[in-house]
């Protein structure tokens, strides 16, 4: 990441808010994972190894802190996905570099699987998918999990 480069900290709409993840989001990131355990592991499949079948609100804790930590030291970014009043964690997005030199960056959201309103997904994905190249420094990005927008 370029030491200039300002990384965004709020993107407000009006279906949902992105900012970044904080130990502070742990109640609700933790009721978010919990309630997504299969459809996550279906989409990440078992070589990410995340969430495991007995994540507790104790790995939840050490998790979230951890992405914080990784955010204040620059080498990827994790962000909360909420309703406007931020009383309900919708999902999360990680911005991290590419493993290999075909991208300059691998973008990772979800939604929760209990989510009653699909729109938020699809809308999510729609804004995500410009977010990545627009307001990040990334020609090319690739999105695990979500062949469709790759």
């Amino acid at each position: 990441m370029p030491a200039d480069f300002v990384v965004p900290e709020l993107v407000a709409g009006q279906r949902f808010h992105i900012r970044p993840i904080t130990v502070h989001d742990v109640v609700k990131d933790y009721g978010a994972v919990l309630g997504s355990l299969e459809a996550l592991r279906g989409r990440f499949g078992p070589e990410w190894g995340w969430p495991d079948r007995e994540f507790t609100f104790e790995q939840a804790l050490i998790d979230v802190a951890w992405l914080q930590k990784e955010a204040q030291l620059r080498r990827s970014f994790s962000y909360v996905v909420t309703s406007p009043d931020g009383e309900r964690q919708y999902g999360r997005i990680h911005v991290a570099p590419c493993d290999d030199d075909a991208a300059d960056a691998v973008v990772v959201f979800w939604v929760r699987a209990d989510e009653p309103d699909a729109r938020i997904e699809r809308e999510l994905a729609d804004f995500v998918q410009g977010w990545a190249t627009a307001a990040w420094p990334f020609q090319t990005v690739r999105f695990p999990g979500r062949d469709e927008l790759a």
